[in-house]
């Protein structure tokens, strides 16, 4: 077992997804709050330019930036396209032995709760969030990445890097109840791996619930690249609860239903999130699964 020697606690990777700024700032003030015996806990806020004005981003997605042949690409000059170089310099996964375990911390306005997201199913990973899971039922984990497979999202320059996504919350608000879950949930997550750097952590006994991304779906569009749909009432603030064949997923502005033509069941997340309406995405669309680690 290879002990983990840091862990990263990020905010303000989105200028305006409060959460994760207000509690860099106040880890930075008391630092008391995150310190354990055994590891070294840094907390930093990812894009201060953007968290200063209160914007998502400055000149591109900062959490669209990690790309293996962008992060080595000098040509790329965009203010987070430097960022992300210096993110990377700092926590990449260049120690394959002890990486650095990042906690990437966001707000969503989709109904998702508490979600962990995945990139890598690294056995600590999946230890982690069996754990947490155990702790707070509620929590979900989603897997949005494939093996080996390149990534642009902060996360992914470790194989122990995850994102907490927090939500429902508007874009440029905090909320009281989310930013003390989320707190509790970075103690809890620094007091596991405090354990197990002493080698306590038992084996689970139970498997660990997953939701793997399958694809994204775009709202319906004319030629112009208009959007000629909105979510279904009867799909809105539903995310992670089954979709079945044949069941509303969009309403036009005529009242017409387009129904979801796919041949299984899946469980659809990030549902009408209000961040990716550029980027041309109205929801993923998961499959449910059970794994062990």
């Amino acid at each position: 077992m290879k002990k983990i020697n840091r862990v990263a606690v990020i905010g303000g990777t989105h200028g305006n997804e409060l959460t994760g700024i207000y509690l860099v700032n106040k880890f930075e003030r008391s630092p008391n709050l995150i310190a354990r015996s055994n590891f070294k806990t840094i907390a930093i806020l990812a894009n201060p330019k953007a968290c200063k004005i209160g914007k998502r981003y400055i000149d591109i997605d900062l959490n669209r930036c990690f790309l293996r042949q962008d992060l080595e690409n000098y040509n790329l000059s965009t203010y987070e396209a430097l960022l992300a170089k210096e993110i990377y310099q700092m926590f990449g996964s260049s120690n394959t032995d002890n990486p650095d375990l990042i906690i990437d911390l966001h707000n969503t306005t989709a109904n998702m709760g508490i979600t962990f997201i995945l990139d890598s199913q690294h056995p600590f990973n999946l230890g982690l969030t069996t754990h947490l899971t155990s702790v707070a039922p509620n929590i979900k984990v989603l897997v949005s990445g494939k093996h080996n497979q390149d990534s642009s999202v902060l996360r992914s320059i470790s194989p122990l890097g995850l994102t907490l996504e927090v939500g429902p919350v508007a874009q440029g608000i905090l909320d009281a109840s989310l930013f003390q879950q989320t707190e509790e949930i970075i103690g809890t997550i620094l007091d596991y791996v405090e354990v197990y750097n002493q080698g306590k952590i038992p084996p689970a006994e139970n498997p660990l619930t997953i939701y793997q991304k399958i694809q994204t779906i775009d709202y319906p569009r004319n030629e112009l690249g208009e959007i000629q749909a909105m979510i279904h009432p009867r799909l809105q603030f539903r995310d992670y609860q089954p979709l079945n064949p044949g069941e509303p997923m969009f309403l036009t502005f005529d009242g017409d239903e387009i129904l979801y033509e796919g041949r299984s069941t899946v469980y659809p997340v990030f549902i009408n999130e209000a961040a990716y309406y550029e980027k041309g995405i109205a929801m993923y669309l998961t499959q449910k699964q059970m794994v062990g680690y």
